[in-house]
């Protein structure tokens, strides 16, 4: 109510200003007709005269209406230059801190709630450099003094350092028009006094406070460089190193923006996710799921059967799927965009300098203004005794493996319950065999909630899966032509035998062989970078699984345009990584899709919030397709439609998490989803329940009440 009141104070205070045109006693002939009856009133009531004037100079602008420019001037006239600048430079900062908090109390919640995403990295700005910005904006008086104080009013800046900043950055010009008022009688227009040439001088004290940031930078630079012998010419503007997600995006920003580029690639084009990861598990969970269907047909009124195939069939379809999109990514392609494309192994000699060794053993060196490391991930192996010899295959290695088995293998051992885990044991498991699925944690997909979870493991044990959560792998055991491995749980140990082992308890990024350690590059599980992908060497950049902190195909993309731009443009503006929405999704049956915040990182943060749920059994769609598991869950402030995050469990998950994505990304709340139509009957309806659910928790009762009473009023 407050707000609303001073809200209301403030537009019958600007209407009145220009209603009654009170506008027309603050202008340059005004003040020099009344100049001499002024000035007879200050040399009758000197006092009355300066209290009148600062409490008209505060009002005025805090009130953020036209007119401060004449009252400057008015001060030099009547009080001198000396008594004119204190008096204009104190009120002024109290008036523009009073307008400031008038706009930070009663806009700045609205404001943060709606647009608090796409505000972020100014906010962040300005609670890190906001003295500099604002002095900047003080020093040049192009910058409308009213625009200033309300849209600092919008950020996190501290009152206290809004209002010295002010007084400081005010300063001179207000000195420089007070000293103009003194002479007010050669003053044609404000003009006269903030002339071009003036205007230039305070554009280029703004830059002052930027000078030394600017000066400390090439000094660190410099030291970092110090050792280094820098080229007189470079052969490339980038090298990219690796040929995955990330450095195909990066080589291709680059060759699109005409820039000379190289992209070194020492095993296949498309990197983890066209070879080894996406492609190959999604085609491999298609015919897993083809084959569940069969297995359940009865569920669709169909006779049941089992499903009949040939495992080296279902193999070569995969590789058949990954043969079709390979162009893709293909060399050919690549060299026909302008990217010129090396088979090698490469290592980075000096910031400016990649060796290359050829597949054919050639060695070259290539100099360059900028590196991309974008050199990927592999699968982590545990220290477990034992598995050195055992045999075991990881989700890179077991694709070609698996080729060139007839049978699938009857029993398999799957060590780990994160995504890669999950997947590849419900689909394993669909296909025929006998799948175990060790977790050392008490719960599989331990990322997420523990509804999620629990929806997770009884969809893999539905799906014949033998989840072992609570087990820990102790070591690998081979014995009459039998492997087994011995897992700890409940204070015993349990032998497991298996026909084959898939260790799948993540990756972590390729950081040894590119000669990071050499240059001195820092690495922490991953490249250590600043918020603009760059490394200690403001010229060599990672991207992709190698740079963390999400091991996304699609973040891998998103960083290369980061990276690259960067690199290519840095000298004139950087771009910090935006990291505010990430959608995940895990290719289980039923899909978890995930966007933003879920409520166990909430409840983790701190952050308050409501929790929405709407359940895919009351979803049409979902029922006439027997796909009635799982839920749309959302997460908002507490009384607000902002979205802070969204869990979807269930059929098509990952298409459904989009229209969130979307939302989140261009701060659209729950109330845009509702008043959006949805196709009937679709799955995407869920979503749009789901803001349903949202706005009948959040219905106006009171209004509710009274329209009830009209409609009953109306009957009679």
């Amino acid at each position: 109510m407050k707000r609303i009141i001073i809200a209301i104070v403030f537009v019958l205070a600007i209407a009145a200003w220009f209603l009654l045109d009170l506008g027309q006693y603050l202008t340059l002939d005004m003040l020099k007709a009344q100049q001499r009856q002024l000035g007879a009133f200050y040399q009758a009531k000197p006092l009355a005269v300066i209290a009148v004037f600062f409490i008209g100079y505060v009002t005025l602008t805090a009130l953020s209406v036209p007119g401060a420019a004449i009252m400057t001037l008015a001060a030099g006239a009547l009080f001198g230059v000396v008594t004119g600048t204190v008096l204009v430079s104190f009120a002024s900062s109290i008036g523009a801190t009073l307008a400031f908090l008038a706009s930070r109390y009663v806009l700045r919640d609205g404001v943060q709630a709606r647009f608090g995403g796409r505000l972020k990295p100014v906010n962040e700005g300005i609670a890190r450099d906001g003295a500099f910005y604002l002095f900047s904006l003080r020093l040049v008086p192009v910058f409308p003094f009213f625009a200033v104080n309300l849209l600092l009013g919008l950020t996190p800046i501290r009152t206290w350092t809004f209002y010295w900043v002010s007084q400081i950055g005010m300063l001179l010009g207000t000195v420089v028009y007070v000293n103009a008022g003194t002479q007010l009688a050669r003053i044609n227009s404000l003009g006269d006094v903030a002339s071009p040439g003036l205007i230039g001088s305070f554009a280029a004290l703004a830059a002052l406070p930027w000078i030394p940031r600017w000066i400390m930078g090439m000094i660190r630079a410099r030291r970092i460089y110090a050792r280094w012998k820098h080229p007189r010419r470079f052969d490339r503007n980038m090298v990219v190193i690796g040929a995955g997600a990330a450095g195909l995006v990066s080589s291709l920003i680059a060759a699109t923006v005409k820039a000379r580029v190289t992209l070194v690639e020492a095993n296949k084009m498309g990197g983890d996710c066209l070879n080894y990861g996406c492609v190959p598990s999604k085609a491999l969970i298609k015919s897993a799921r083809v084959a569940h269907a069969i297995r359940h047909a009865d569920s669709y009124g169909l006779a049941q059967t089992t499903p009949q195939f040939h495992f080296r069939a279902v193999m070569a379809r995969i590789h058949a799927v990954i043969a079709a999109i390979e162009p893709h990514d293909s060399v050919e392609r690549y060299t026909g965009l302008g990217v010129h494309v090396l088979n090698g192994h490469a290592r980075i000699i000096d910031p400016w300098t990649v060796e290359i060794t050829r597949d054919d053993g050639n060695v070259e060196q290539l100099t360059t203004r900028a590196i991309v490391i974008a050199a990927g991930a592999e699968p982590a192996i545990p220290a477990l005794p034992g598995l050195d010899g055992s045999g075991y295959l990881t989700s890179d290695t077991l694709w070609e493996r698996f080729a060139q088995l007839d049978e699938l293998p009857r029993r398999i051992a799957v060590l780990g319950g994160g995504p890669i885990g999950c997947e590849l044991s419900q689909a394993f498991a669909r296909l025929g065999a006998q799948v175990f699925q060790i977790e050392l944690g008490p719960r599989i997909m331990p990322r997420e909630d523990d509804d999620v979870s629990d929806l997770a493991r009884a969809a893999l044990t539905a799906s014949g899966v033998t989840v072992l959560t609570d087990h820990e792998a102790r070591r690998i055991e081979h014995r009459d032509g039998q492997y087994h491995i011995v897992l700890h749980h409940g204070g015993h140990d349990i032998e497991l035998p298996y026909d084959a082992l898939i260790v799948a308890v993540g990756r972590k990024p390729r950081l040894s062989g590119y000669g990071l350690e050499d240059i001195g590059i820092e690495t922490d599980r991953t490249v250590v970078t600043d918020e603009y992908l760059a490394t200690i060497y403001p010229n060599i950049f990672a991207a992709g699984d190698v740079a963390g902190p999400y091991q996304l195909t699609h973040v891998a993309a998103h960083q290369a345009w980061y990276a690259s731009v960067n690199a290519l443009f840095g000298q004139f503006r950087k771009f910090k990584a935006d990291y505010r929405v990430i959608p995940w999704t895990t290719f289980i049956d039923p899909e978890v899709a995930r966007v933003g915040l879920n409520e166990r990182e909430a409840r983790e943060r701190g952050i308050a919030h409501e929790v929405t749920v709407y359940p895919m059994h009351e979803l049409d769609r979902a029922i006439a397709e027997s796909a009635t598991q799982g839920f749309v869950k959302v997460l908002t402030p507490p009384g607000k439609d902002r979205i802070l995050g969204v869990t979807i469990v269930g059929d098509h998950a990952g298409e459904l998490l989009a229209e969130y994505v979307l939302a989140m990304k261009h701060g659209l709340g729950l109330n845009k989803i509702l008043g959006t139509i949805h196709t009937y009957p679709t799955m995407a309806e869920a979503n749009k329940f789901a803001a349903g659910e949202w706005k009948k928790k959040h219905a106006p009762q009171t209004l509710l009440r009274l329209v009830e009473r009209y409609h009953t009023w109306r009957r009679g």
